[in-house]
């Protein structure tokens, strides 16, 4: 029997897929948009898939090997998706490497002011951010709940192993439950 070289790569390919597919999926929730004000457009759904993905890569960045393998395959594979979506949506080839550089200083910045945020344990900061990034608005007090939305996440996601993450994708709580003002 010949073995397939290539059968160990094609199954972290696909759990990667499963991965991404069940992040994109946490970011599509209803309730982030209709509960905690965001927009309901390209920019605010690339901001909802944004802060899924940088809150499972703060995650993956705590747990041992493989974990920095699979987050480097996640964010290759997050970006492969942006430039097909850019694609779809009719932007040029010559216009397409231009807004994927401008996506991934995007996509870093919101990770880096989440991060210290969240590593800071200082939800004012976080909804400062929030709001001036995923609503597009100056008002902190306009993201509390979805502050407070994000600091359960990130606790969810840290009582998660790896197994878990890779088999069900990340826990992560019902944004509804956070429409109000924060607990």
């Amino acid at each position: 029997m010949i073995r397939n070289p290539f059968r160990r790569e094609d199954a972290r390919r696909r759990a990667i897929e499963a991965l991404q597919i069940r992040i994109n999926a946490g970011a599509r929730v209803p309730a982030l948009y209709l509960d905690l004000g965001v927009p309901d457009t390209v920019e605010g759904r690339f901001e909802a898939l944004c802060l899924h993905v940088v809150l499972v890569l703060r995650h993956l960045r705590r747990l041992p090997a493989p974990a920095a393998d699979i987050a480097q395959d996640l964010v290759n594979a997050v970006f492969e998706q942006l430039d097909a979506s850019l694609r779809e949506l009719g932007v040029g080839d010559m216009g397409v490497s231009k807004r994927m550089k401008k996506l991934a200083q995007a996509f870093y910045g919101r990770a880096s002011a989440y991060d210290a945020a969240l590593d800071a344990g200082d939800r004012g900061a976080l909804a400062a951010a929030l709001a001036r990034n995923v609503l597009a608005r100056e008002e902190p007090a306009a993201a509390e709940g979805l502050a407070a939305y994000v600091a359960a996440a990130d606790a969810a996601l840290a009582a998660t192993d790896l197994d878990a993450l890779m088999e069900t994708g990340p826990a992560l709580p019902d944004p509804a439950g956070f429409a109000g003002p924060p607990a």
